[in-house]
């Protein structure tokens, strides 16, 4: 495979998302994401509030691609608050298998962060290996998250 040198990445928003593959980048999250993902539906819902124009949503969709094919998809919303809770919440990162470690993953973040204003959380399971990743570009780790799943 070839190195991220010869992929492209494009960021889509609420105003730049025509050509976005919408059901292709939704497939492809939902398989790569492997045991960190959701469903579907949920992943839908998620680009949908990224791409939206309605006041207090938006976001980015970026995607990387090699050889016209889906190899990296990250998606970002806008939370609608700053100072309390972050501006944005990154919510998605997946990478293909074939692309992992070649700074795919890292290329995404890069991106969301340098086009993005304000703050960004993100949350990150334990086990999961981006966490080290992450570390390395700036996230810290203030809280632990709890829920009341209803």
């Amino acid at each position: 495979m070839a190195d991220t040198n010869s992929l492209h990445y494009e960021i889509y928003t609420p105003t730049h998302h025509q050509q976005l593959k919408r059901d292709e980048v939704l497939d492809f999250l939902f398989r790569h994401l492997d045991q960190y993902g959701d469903a579907l539906e949920d992943i839908a819902k998620c680009m949908d509030y990224a791409l939206s124009e309605s006041e207090g949503k938006g976001g980015a969709v970026i995607v990387a691609q090699e050889n016209d094919q889906v190899v990296g998809a990250l998606i970002l919303n806008n939370t609608g608050m700053s100072g309390y809770i972050p501006e944005n919440i990154l919510v998605y990162v997946a990478v293909h298998n074939s692309q992992r470690g070649k700074g795919v993953g890292k290329k995404l973040v890069q991106l969301a962060t340098e086009t993005t204003t304000g703050s960004i959380a993100l949350h990150v399971e334990p086990d999961n290996p981006a966490r080290h990743l992450y570390e390395k570009m700036g996230f810290t780790n203030k809280y632990l998250e709890y829920r009341i799943i209803r």
